[in-house]
């Protein structure tokens, strides 16, 4: 429930709400080192400050999110593409007798790049490599009739690799001790997933904006890192996949594995941990290039920023 000081915190800038008493505490709790706090608090004000999305955001759960990150050591740079902070948009919710419990609100949620998936996986001393690549045509070469696993014959010219269309992801592990895993997913099979499992996807939309059929002002509707950057957004799932299967979990990978994609809060006792909401949220804008938005089936659902 929002409280009294969240409501005057929220109408503060947010330089000003991220040196607020409880929010140096809540920072405190987490990090411990007062060095530490300072260098954290002076980051997290410079990314908000360049992005008017966050500024609208729950105090509360951006600094969350961002303490989430700062705990699995990753780096909210969005040129380093290991975790973002996106802003969504929470219905109001209500009891049985229709009293309004919680108004609506826009939260932070902290999202996993497959970047910090790739560092969390090395630093857990268990892998000996693990990367994500994206396959051009040509390259894939079948499955070998023995073992399954799929073959491939990457090209050297990066030239002539820049001209070929996109076919699919392979994505790969070894263990030190030796064992490793493949996975290939052909392009039509991620965005046929991506289509039934991310409320941020649609394909006929996608399938839309890339054959031109897009008018200029309907553009802001598509701002999910689906639609702009579908081959990172496709590594990603590819690593998810891998490493959830048949790959090794660090304690790090697991938390980062569980609060992807959720709203971070603290609990009572300090805690951060991911809430399930009970509705998918509406994404509002993604951070410096980052993340996801809402859509139903047909279309592409997105709220203009400037009217809030």
């Amino acid at each position: 429930m929002t409280t009294s000081n969240q409501i005057v915190q929220q109408k503060m800038p947010f330089s000003v709400a991220v040196n607020t008493p409880s929010m140096q505490k809540l920072i405190a709790n987490a990090l411990h080192d007062p060095a530490r706090c300072a260098r954290f608090t002076a980051s997290i004000v410079s990314a908000v400050s360049v992005n008017q999305a966050l500024q609208n955001c729950d105090r509360n759960t951006v600094i969350s999110g961002a303490l989430l990150g700062e705990s699995l050591n990753l780096s909210p740079s969005p040129q380093l593409g290991q975790y973002y902070l996106v802003p969504f948009k929470q219905k109001a919710k209500y009891d049985r007798d229709g009293n309004m419990i919680r108004p609506e609100i826009i939260t932070a949620t902290f999202v996993l790049g497959y970047k910090g998936y790739v560092q969390l996986a090395l630093r857990s001393g268990q892998y000996k490599s693990i990367n994500v690549e994206i396959v051009k045509q040509g390259e894939y070469k079948g499955r070998d009739p023995m073992t399954g696993d799929p073959r491939f014959q990457f090209l050297e010219d990066d030239n002539q690799w820049e001209r070929l269309p996109v076919i699919g992801y392979m994505a790969s592990f070894e263990y030190l001790n030796g064992f490793r895993k493949v996975l290939y997913w052909s392009k039509e099979k991620m965005k046929n997933h991506a289509d039934q499992y991310s409320a941020a996807f649609s394909r006929k939309a996608y399938e839309n904006l890339i054959a031109g059929n897009i008018p200029q002002d309907d553009m802001w509707k598509y701002s999910s890192f689906w639609y702009k950057d579908f081959d990172s957004m496709a590594k990603k799932t590819m690593l998810r996949q891998l490493i959830s299967k048949w790959g090794i979990m660090s304690t790090d990978m697991q938390s980062a594995y569980e609060s992807d994609s959720r709203v971070i809060e603290e609990t009572e006792s300090g805690q951060l941990v991911p809430q399930v909401e009970e509705e998918s949220p509406q994404q509002l804008e993604e951070p410096q290039a980052a993340a996801q938005i809402p859509a139903n089936p047909a279309e592409p659902k997105q709220i203009d920023l400037s009217s809030l």
